[in-house]
C-alpha cells in the first residue's frame, strides 16, 4: 500500500492564483528597469526580459541578471567616481 504526502497548504495557494491570480512582489532589483519577482502564495518566481514582459525565473536567466547586476554596479560605481572628480576639481 503506497501512501502519499500532499501539501495541502502548497495546492491550496496554487488554486488559489489560479482562480485569483498571483500577487507578486519584487525580490531583487537587478537594473533600474530589470527586477525579479516572486509571488507571495505560490513561491513561483518571475523576471522581466529583454522585451520588458515578465517571464519564469530559469537558471539561464538567474545568470544574466547577475551578470547584468555587476555590470550595472560597476558602471554606477564608475559614474559616482568620476561625478565627485569633477565636483572636487
Amino acid at each position: 500500500m503506497k501512501t502519499t504526502t500532499s501539501n495541502s497548504t502548497g495546492s491550496v495557494s496554487k488554486m488559489y492564483c489560479n482562480v485569483f491570480g498571483h500577487q507578486y512582489d519584487v525580490t531583487k532589483k537587478v537594473t533600474k528597469h530589470v527586477k525579479e519577482y516572486t509571488c507571495k502564495c505560490c513561491k513561483k518566481q518571475l523576471t522581466t526580459n529583454s522585451n520588458s514582459h515578465l517571464t519564469e525565473l530559469t537558471p539561464t536567466f538567474r545568470e544574466i541578471n547577475s551578470l547584468l547586476e555587476r555590470i550595472y554596479s560597476n558602471r554606477m560605481m564608475r559614474l559616482q567616481q568620476k561625478m565627485y572628480a569633477t565636483t572636487a576639481a
